[in-house]
């Protein structure tokens, strides 16, 4: 499995990114041309088109942006554009790495123990049943019996 990332799979993921950047600026524009003509209607019909155009536009870019930044990402199989199972693994194996990796890290940070070593515990027989009990108790947990 490769552990790392095709060079065309990286441009296409900054150009999808660039394009998804412009397309929020052209789609943000809109906003800021509106509040600074509020309430000037002159020429207000080129305006409107112009608004209109940069909104959907920007949107449009936005959508295909993410598309192709998703592929980029993901690869075409990773993605889904491509039904291959394997092939998807293989794509996908960096970010499932780096997906545990960081898991890993979180699970270190919290110092949180998942069983990988098991804790050693004592037992002590009750002398008078049989029964086990910890080392730090002072009676038998099935008799009662002073241990």
């Amino acid at each position: 499995m490769p552990r790392h990332i095709s060079e065309e799979r990286k441009t296409a993921y900054y150009v999808g990114m660039g394009l998804q950047i412009l397309g929020g600026l052209l789609f943000a524009s809109t906003f800021v041309t509106s509040l600074i003509h509020f309430g000037d209607f002159t020429d207000f019909e080129s305006r409107a088109k112009s608004d209109g155009f940069r909104a959907f536009g920007g949107m449009a870019l936005l959508i295909i942006g993410g598309i192709i930044r998703g592929i980029g990402a993901k690869g075409l199989a990773g993605s889904g554009v491509l039904l291959d199972p394997e092939r998807a693994r293989d794509e996908l194996e960096p970010y499932s790495r780096m997906a545990g990796g960081m898991v890993k890290d979180a699970i270190e940070e919290a110092k949180i123990g998942l069983g990988g070593e098991a804790a050693k515990v004592i037992m002590v027989k009750c002398r008078s049943c049989g029964g086990l009990s910890l080392e730090s108790a002072k009676f038998c947990q099935e008799c009662g019996t002073k241990l």
